[in-house]
């Protein structure tokens, strides 16, 4: 996952809307075979934001026992996440098969989105500089 700056330099996040929980997200994914960790970060963003970015630092790894993650698939997993800072380097926001919506947003606005509590977690670490975190 990559937390994003805005375009303009304003400190906005880039985040995505999920089609399967309409809840915003840091953009993220699973990782494939031949890939460096950075590597799947920058991938996953693009694919599911449109947006290419460069990976500037190391925000931290989460995993909560008590976030369970059921997807209507079926398949159930525990978070365990490593969260990397990025830039936006090109692209615009763009939605896909796993976001109805991609936007940056303003550290001001974040409390106007549904957002889930681990993900909150990440973003505050991120804006109060807390980082890295390892949990």
């Amino acid at each position: 996952m990559a937390v994003e700056y805005g375009p303009d330099a304003s400190g906005a996040i880039l985040l995505q809307r999920r089609r399967d929980t309409g809840q915003w997200a840091l953009p993220g994914g699973v990782m494939e075979l031949g890939e460096t960790a950075a590597e799947c970060a920058v991938r996953e963003c693009n694919e599911e934001t449109g947006i290419i970015a460069a990976i500037t630092g190391f925000l931290g790894v989460y995993s909560n026992p008590n976030h369970i993650v059921a997807y209507t698939d079926g398949e159930i997993r525990q978070q365990y996440e490593n969260t990397y800072i990025g830039r936006l380097v090109s692209g615009e926001p763009a939605i896909n098969d796993e976001a109805d919506e991609v936007a940056f947003v303003s550290p001001e606005e974040l409390d106007r989105y549904d957002i889930h509590p681990s993900m909150r977690q990440q973003i505050g670490h991120y804006l109060s500089g807390n980082y890295p975190y390892l949990g």
